[in-house]
Parts: C-alpha cells; sequence; structure tokens
C-alpha cells in the first residue's frame, strides 16, 4: 500500500504539471499573436480545458479505455457513461498498484484537453469563437478518445506492436492534424500574404511567449514523467533526462538553422526549437539514451526552421507554428522510435503505419466537422471584425484597457 501511495502521488503531481501546461498554451498563443485578440485567444484556451473535463468524464474516458473484449478489432468501443470505479480502482491490483482509478482519470483528461488547445492557436485571429467551440466539443468528445484507444486502450494498433510513449502521435499529432485542416478551410489573415509572399505579422508580447514555453517545459516534465505510470526511479529520471536534453538541442539546432538560414538570431524560432525538441522526444522518452535524446532533438530543432517556411510558401497561415511543432515534429518523433528505440521489438514500418492510421482519421474528421461548419455557421469572421479584433466584436472587452497600442 505504501508504494501504492508514492505512485499516486508522483502521478497526481504530473496531473497538477499537465495542467500547468494550459497556462503555458495561453501564454505561447497570446504573446504571438496581436493584442486586440488576446481576450479571445484566452476564452478558447478556458473553455477547452473546462469543457475537456467534463467531456472526458461524460464520455470520453470510457471511449478510450473502454477494454476492448477478446477477439474485437479494436477499433472502437464504449463502457458507459461516466467514470464508475471497477472494484479494484483504489487498491494494489489496479493498473499494477500505479495509481488509483481517480489519478487516471484525471491525468488523462489533462492530455485530452490539450490536443484541442493546438488548434486553437493555428486558427487564431480570425475564426468565430461559436464554430471553434463546436468542433472543440466533437474533437475532444469522440475523435481524441476513439484515436487514444487505438494504442492506449489495448486496440489494433497496440496489438501491431505501434509505441507512442506520451504521445507524439496521439496527443500531439492528432491535434497537428486537425490544425492543418482547419488553417486550410480558414484561408489566411488579412495582410499575411501580398503579391504572393508571405508578411511578418509580430505577436504583440514575446516576453509572454517566452514564459510560456518555459512553462511547458516544465509541465512537460509531467507529461512525460506521469506517463512512466508509476513513480519507477529509474524510468521517471531516465524520461526527465531524455525531455530536457532533447528540449536543449531542439532549441540550440533550431537557432543555428534560423541564423545560417536568415542571418539573424530569431527567439520565436529558438522557442518553437525546444518546443519541437520536446514534442519530437514524447514518443519514445523511456526508451532513448541521452545521445538519441539529443540527435532526435536536433532533427526536430532543424526541422522546426524549415517546415515554418514551408507552410508560409504553401500559403498556409500558422500564427503560433503549430502545424511545425505539433505535426511535423509529432510524426519525427513516431518515427524516430524505430529507430533509435533500446527496445528490439520496436520497428519503423510498424511506426510508419501508426503515423499513417492516425493521419487518415483525423483528416477525415476534422474536415468533416469544420467543412460542414463552413457551410452551415461558417468560420470566419467578417473583415471589419478581423481587422478591429475579436476581443472588441466577440466578447466586448479589451485586455489591456489602458494600454492601447495603435494597430491594425
Amino acid at each position: 500500500m505504501e508504494l501504492l501511495t508514492t505512485n499516486n502521488v508522483w502521478m497526481m503531481i504530473c496531473t497538477a504539471l499537465v495542467f500547468f501546461m494550459h497556462t503555458g498554451f495561453a501564454f505561447l498563443e497570446i504573446g504571438l499573436t496581436r493584442q486586440k485578440n488576446t481576450i479571445n485567444i484566452l476564452f478558447k484556451n478556458i473553455f477547452i480545458i473546462t469543457s475537456g473535463l467534463l467531456l472526458y468524464y461524460l464520455v470520453g474516458f470510457n471511449l478510450m479505455y473502454p477494454g476492448f473484449a477478446e477477439g474485437s478489432a479494436g477499433i472502437i468501443d464504449f463502457a458507459g457513461f461516466g467514470i464508475a470505479p471497477p472494484e479494484n480502482g483504489m487498491t494494489p491490483e489496479y493498473a499494477d498498484g500505479g495509481y488509483t482509478w481517480w489519478t487516471d482519470f484525471l491525468f488523462q483528461g489533462m492530455f485530452a484537453a490539450t490536443a484541442a488547445t493546438i488548434v486553437s492557436g493555428a486558427v487564431a485571429e480570425r475564426m468565430k469563437i461559436g464554430p471553434f467551440m463546436i468542433f472543440t466539443l466533437i474533437y475532444v468528445g469522440l475523435v481524441y478518445p476513439i484515436a487514444g484507444s487505438w494504442k492506449w486502450g489495448g486496440g489494433f494498433l497496440d496489438q501491431m506492436g505501434f509505441y507512442d510513449f506520451a504521445g507524439s502521435t496521439l496527443v500531439h499529432s492528432v491535434g497537428g492534424w486537425a490544425a492543418l485542416v482547419a488553417v486550410y478551410l480558414l484561408g489566411s489573415r488579412i495582410g499575411k500574404f501580398k503579391n504572393g509572399k508571405p508578411q511578418a505579422i509580430p505577436g504583440h508580447n514575446i516576453p509572454i511567449a517566452t514564459a510560456g514555453v518555459l512553462i511547458l517545459w516544465l509541465g512537460w516534465f509531467g507529461f512525460n514523467g506521469g506517463s512512466v505510470l508509476s513513480a519507477d526511479p529509474e524510468l521517471t529520471s531516465l524520461t526527465l533526462v531524455t525531455t530536457c536534453l532533447a528540449a536543449a538541442a531542439g532549441g540550440v539546432v533550431a537557432a543555428i538553422v534560423s541564423f545560417i538560414k536568415y542571418k539573424n538570431l530569431d527567439l520565436t524560432m529558438f522557442l518553437n526549437g525546444i518546443l519541437g525538441g520536446l514534442v519530437g522526444i514524447t514518443a519514445g522518452a523511456d526508451v532513448m539514451t541521452p545521445e538519441s535524446a539529443i540527435i532526435i532533438g536536433a532533427i526536430a530543432g532543424a526541422l522546426i526552421v524549415f517546415a515554418v517556411s514551408f507552410v508560409d510558401a504553401i500559403k498556409l497561415d500558422d500564427p503560433v507554428g503549430a502545424i511545425a511543432v505539433h505535426l511535423i515534429c509529432g510524426i519525427w518523433g513516431t518515427l524516430a522510435v524505430g529507430i533509435f528505440s533500446t527496445n528490439p521489438e520496436h520497428n519503423f514500418l510498424t511506426q510508419l503505419i501508426g503515423v499513417a492510421c492516425y493521419a487518415g482519421f483525423c483528416i477525415v474528421s476534422s474536415f468533416i466537422i469544420i467543412f460542414t461548419l463552413k457551410k452551415t455557421v461558417g468560420i470566419r469572421v467578417s473583415e471589419k471584425e478581423e481587422l478591429e479584433g475579436l476581443d472588441a466584436h466577440e466578447h466586448g472587452m479589451d485586455a489591456y484597457p489602458d494600454f492601447r497600442l495603435n494597430e491594425h
């Protein structure tokens, strides 16, 4: 019982750290966008965590962990509404004594909300709040838990040997694919492309964005550290080491590659490089050597620079770099398990199949949801609303009423 208590306390600390990541996402998104849309972004972030937890209680948890029956296809099942605990939910028999049923629900619920937060940043400054909220409800309530069940719920990908330790694919690319589809269907912000060339639209508060990244890095200690699902001293400490080294390598390499490519020391690229390294290591943080973690993070950091310019080149407007960070580095991190894992059972082809399955499901489902919203209620604010800011038009509020800047 003492071991269960120790494990459970560690898992609750990790749950709190993952919860704190929502502060990091909020800070990063408002920092990299314009002042006139601050309230809008904060409102979306608060809506995601509140509605996400309620949805995960109502249907998500039992969609994601349905207890697939022997011989089932392992694609979709449902264990019923709510979260009535099993008989062994508070005893060492549950989850090998790693934690209790209640802690399990809360930890997984924090992950569920993260997928929609990724989309929030990508569609910032031009998407109507109502349709975004509807999308969040469907994506967090149904799409994410069904996709999650394929691996973490013991579904068909788990049976195939696909590996994703803490969610490079299950969380980050699930959000990343939806972000890609949403940005494509929304179109770019006014003034982002002139004569076919991308124009910089600077964020209004880079210090806040920097704080957001550092908070996210701290939160990743819980994101990856908690995914050990116990307080196992060797695995938790290794996981935190690989996570930190990948983040550091991602940041440094992104800064260097960005300097070589653009001849300036771009802080935002440095910051996104750190996040890219974190996303990249997330799929295999527990099965990597420190050296492999540095390589994975470094490649992720380089990928960030080229992915950001590629997204611009194909005329997609992603204000915070969510597609580069969460989708591109999520795919890379998942495939990296098949290259660098210390577990000989992990192989590249299985990882590739897993990535393809999630790509197909997430692209189709997010397209259906967002395209339907576009054709029915519309997903984009008017030109007047966009130019004057979503805060004034959708919320009737100003984030900084005493510090109004002249901006267009």
